[in-house]
């Protein structure tokens, strides 16, 4: 599959993230929680200036930084298919998503806007491009541990066998 396919996806992805960041934005900022499904979803306006449970708080620069080069470099992992997996570039792509995003508020705001949150456990509200992030993620690491299988990993320092 070209690289187009897996660009425009994410292009897609970046899209419906920035959309309910702006809807969160315009609509609930300082409306307190609107309950999607009583005890389990709402959605709660947060300005985050931090990452994942707001660590790193305040180094939205450093943060914007790395969210940039780490774009790059999926953009590229993804164009030059060093993952040639399709089920490997679909993780990529997410993750590409979710990190340009972020990317994108970090930039444009100094701040990523996070919206849902679960209601049943005690746990960060977040978004769009995270779950892009961390679906992506999980799945990549969970296929390279599980499934990668020997000759497919880099030869890198593996000796022939005569």
């Amino acid at each position: 599959m070209s690289a187009t396919v897996y660009y425009l996806v994410a292009a897609l992805l970046v899209v419906i993230d920035q959309v309910t960041k702006y809807l969160t934005r315009a609509f609930l900022a300082g409306q307190g929680t609107l309950v999607v499904i009583p005890g389990i979803l709402g959605l709660t306006y947060v300005e985050n200036t931090g990452m994942a449970f707001s660590a790193f708080s305040g180094f939205t620069p450093v943060l914007a930084a790395l969210s940039f080069a780490v774009s790059v470099l999926l953009a590229v992992a993804i164009w030059k298919a060093w993952l040639p997996r399709p089920f490997c570039q679909w993780m990529l792509t997410l993750v590409l998503a979710g990190a340009v995003g972020n990317l994108i508020d970090r930039v444009f705001f100094g701040y990523v806007t996070d919206m849902i949150e679960v209601l049943f456990v005690s746990f960060a509200v977040f978004n769009v491009a995270d779950c892009c992030v961390v679906v992506g993620g999980i799945l990549l690491a969970a296929y390279i541990v599980l499934f990668w299988r020997e000759e497919e990993k880099p030869s890198a320092g593996r000796r022939e066998q005569k």
